[in-house]
């Protein structure tokens, strides 16, 4: 709850780093009271070992009742929860309660007006940070954990027990590119490859990384000509991962080329920390364990993605599908892989397919969902004409079949009757966020495998990256050698 001076929210919409924003808007009479409440589903992604749940506070004043409560639940078995962020040091530490037992964790933070004074982000207008609960499942280093329910499965598989396999790495670093006042020849994009393609080295896995903040201005600059050339080059035998600093970058380019090649593009903000992000990215694929992953599900059908170019430690394989006439009795999963060369089998097939219980019968269905419009839309980035417009139709047609706030569609909010609805366009990558910082209140809930938690007076507030080029800002030459530090890969980089 919020008790404030007569004022109007604005309805407004932003990116963040992790988060997206979808504010909305009501008049408020002096001195009276407002309650926002919010209730989403989210896929838990699993990095570093661990799922982590952000929450961020900043009410811009002490409030006198804050509280957040957070219950998780796995039928897995909770392995271990942490509390972490900045709402969690110096006094604000004693306002945190944790409980684990098996499969249950609780976690409860209820901090007293002086103490939302008191920790390394706040302040007399109180708290300013976030809420960080990381936890991890027990895990068996086997076929991982199935879930089914009303005909539906989902598949987690994430075995940490297996050899690393060496790897060979090449980061084509933009350095002649805008970074330094030029714009990169983006036909050097190839040379990278061809290093890898010709220093291959058996039984391991080859990774390629591309850093750049610029556009292509000379060389070859037909962006479809580029993308075939490394396409072509690469031909499938080592995904590309694409990085792009700041906001002015190219990055649908970037994405469409990372995903034609089994990679992904991520985005590096232009602040101090630009060295610790690009450390984050590598280290999440910095221990692969297998390579040439299939998932096979015998008595399967509408399956997610089953093919995976490698696998890293401490992440995690998602894969759900339908069971065909839910007969469970015929549903036979199996993964294929290869680790150190060698080919492997994970299967179970004396292991029974746990059913959901508990978890109510639509959730497994909603998983699976999410995941097909989520690939749809990545497939719809990569076509062009009318194999782009039905791949587009059908995400459409998914995400309003099941409510999913997504590029092709909006959130509505609901008013009390006689006032306008707002519809929330879902942001678009690169737009520049307002500043913007009003009082709201919003309850939480985190469904399935994420955790739920109910709190008052908590706002996800981003505030805008600045430009490309500001001083301090490390270029990727500078921000790649602050972490290179591995005795166990072999680098080699590719200044352009």
């Amino acid at each position: 709850m919020v008790t404030t001076d007569s004022e109007r929210l604005d309805r407004r919409s932003s990116v963040g780093r992790t988060l997206e924003e979808f504010k909305t808007s009501v008049n408020v009479a002096a001195y009276k009271k407002v309650t926002f409440e919010l209730t989403y589903e989210e896929l838990m992604k699993r990095t570093h070992g661990k799922y982590e749940l952000q929450i961020h506070a900043r009410p811009m004043q002490p409030v006198r009742d804050f509280k957040v409560d957070v219950y998780i639940h796995e039928e897995a078995g909770i392995s271990f929860i942490n509390v972490k962020g900045g709402l969690s040091t110096k006094d604000l530490a004693n306002a945190i309660t944790k409980t684990h037992a098996d499969k249950q964790a609780w976690v409860y933070f209820y901090p007293t007006v002086d103490q939302q004074k008191m920790c390394d982000s706040c302040g007399d207008q109180g708290m300013n940070g976030d809420l960080v609960i990381v936890y991890d499942v027990n895990r068996d280093n086997g076929l991982g954990h199935i879930k089914k329910s009303d005909g539906y499965f989902v598949h987690h598989f994430a075995p940490s027990d297996l050899p690393r396999i060496p790897k060979n790495v090449v980061f084509v670093i933009d350095q002649s590119g805008s970074m330094g006042g030029r714009k990169i020849e983006q036909v050097k994009y190839l040379k990278g490859a061809r290093m890898l393609n010709a220093h291959n080295r058996e039984g391991s896995a080859s990774i390629l990384i591309l850093l750049t903040d610029g556009d292509p201005t000379s060389g070859v600059t037909n962006l479809e000509k580029i993308q075939s050339n490394v396409r072509q080059a690469i031909a499938g035998k080592f995904p590309l991962y694409c990085l792009g600093f700041g906001f002015d970058v190219n990055f649908n380019f970037l994405e469409k080329m990372s995903l034609q090649n089994n990679g992904v593009a991520r985005r590096i903000y232009e602040d101090s920390d630009a060295d610790l992000q690009l450390k984050g990215f590598y280290e999440e694929v910095a221990t692969p364990l297998l390579t040439d992953v299939t998932m096979i599900y015998v008595g399967g059908t509408n399956l997610t993605q089953t093919n995976f170019s490698q696998y890293y430690n401490g992440s995690e394989i998602v894969v759900a599908g339908q069971i065909t006439d839910n007969n469970i009795e015929t549903f036979t999963p199996q993964v294929v892989a290869i680790s150190s060369n060698r080919r492997i089998i994970f299967s179970n097939p004396n292991e029974s397919v746990e059913s959901t219980g508990s978890v109510s019968d639509d959730h497994i269905q909603r998983v699976w969902a999410y995941l097909t419009v989520k690939q749809l839309l990545d497939k719809e980035l990569q076509l062009s004409g009318p194999e782009k417009e039905k791949v587009k139709k059908e995400a459409l047609e998914l995400s309003l079949k099941y409510s999913f706030v997504t590029p092709l569609t909006s959130m509505v909010v609901t008013k009390p009757p006689g006032e306008n609805t707002d519809v929330l366009h879902k942001p678009k990558e690169g737009e520049t966020p307002q500043r913007w910082q009003p009082r709201v209140d919003q309850s939480f809930s985190r469904q399935y495998l994420a955790p739920s938690s109910r709190g008052s007076s908590v706002m996800q507030q981003h505030t805008p990256r600045g430009e490309r080029g500001e001083s301090g800002h490390p270029g990727a030459g500078e921000v790649l050698n602050k972490f290179i530090r591995s005795p166990n890969t072999r680098f080699m980089h590719l200044l352009l």
